[in-house]
């Protein structure tokens, strides 16, 4: 029986721009892409704040798809708003705008239902915020934490206090570059390690992921994909196959993470083919099960010749 998921993070609208199309007010958020990639594996709770403005449709989607939204305060004011725009390069893109809103006040409150939660991902918020959500929990049995460039730059010292308490850091590799002052990505794993976490991921685009664990390395490419409309939140999304898959497992922690990376490859794959949640509302179990197959082609190779064998000839 797959375990619940406490997710705290950002539910947005976007306005983004690739040289695919356009979209405005997109349902968004790094809380909502990694619920709609994690309840495919697991029972996902999230805690989050929208504002009145909010079409009451996106929740009840939500909700008809399983996610218990039971944490979800709707305060007086707009909802968090955010723009970006890519060019051909889809591992670049410039923000527009960033328009807060009541995102900015956010104090995040577990729910009495959701404090047992044996999964917990604290998204991409301030780190004395992350902090804040696991003094109101039970200790679970994971945490994973997902966190960016700002927090690294401006909140050092309080992300550097919350990192003994979790198991999997999930980054990007600029972040991993800057938190570890380390250029090499196999060594800035090392250093994150050394940190606190138990486990650190980083992300690399379509590029595919690295998983590092003491003693242990991981790498993963991503799947390749020809049409490729809007990479935003395909890195939640990727999350949120990461501890559905977690959640839903019975393996043991070393096996089950490199199961659970080649899965949220596959989720992110669905993401970055639609805009906004578009994408992950297209997933079925079917494609999973044939996007995992492909992914599993991609690294297998027959045995090689013997040397003796290569000098001979």
């Amino acid at each position: 029986m797959p375990h619940p998921i406490l997710v705290v993070g950002s539910v947005a609208l976007d306005d983004i721009r690739t040289p695919f199309g356009a979209v405005q007010e997109a349902f968004g958020g790094s809380a909502t892409h990694f619920a709609l990639a994690a309840r495919f594996f697991a029972p996902v709770r999230l805690v989050a704040v929208v504002g009145t403005d909010l079409d009451p449709a996106h929740l009840a989607g939500l909700r008809a798809r399983g996610i218990d939204t039971g944490g979800v305060e709707i305060a007086d004011g707009k909802t968090f708003r955010w723009g970006g725009e890519y060019g051909f390069d889809l591992n670049a893109r410039a923000t527009l705008f960033t328009h807060l809103n009541v995102f900015e006040g956010f104090d995040p409150r577990v729910p009495d239902a959701f404090r047992r939660s044996p999964y917990v991902f604290l998204g991409n918020i301030h780190p004395a915020l992350q902090e804040r959500v696991l003094q109101q929990v039970e200790p679970p049995c994971f945490v994973a934490l997902d966190t960016m460039n700002l927090w690294i730059e401006t909140a050092r010292d309080a992300l550097l206090a919350v990192l003994p308490r979790v198991d999997l850091l999930v980054l990007n590799d600029s972040e991993a570059r800057e938190l570890a002052g380390e250029p090499n990505l196999v060594r800035a794993g090392r250093r994150l390690l050394e940190l606190g976490p138990t486990s650190v991921v980083i992300k690399k685009g379509e590029h595919g992921a690295l998983l590092l664990r003491e003693g242990d390395i991981f790498a993963s490419p991503a799947l390749p994909i020809e049409d490729v409309c809007d990479p935003t939140g395909a890195g939640d999304a990727f999350a949120g196959g990461v501890l559905g898959t977690l959640a839903a497992s019975t393996e043991p922690i070393h096996v089950a993470l490199r199961q659970a990376i080649a899965m949220g490859t596959v989720i992110a794959s669905f993401a970055v083919q639609d805009f906004g949640t578009r994408g992950l509302d297209k997933v079925t179990p079917s494609g999973i099960e044939q996007r995992l197959r492909e992914l599993r082609l991609l690294t297998q190779f027959g045995s090689s010749p013997s040397l003796e064998a290569t000098r001979a000839r």
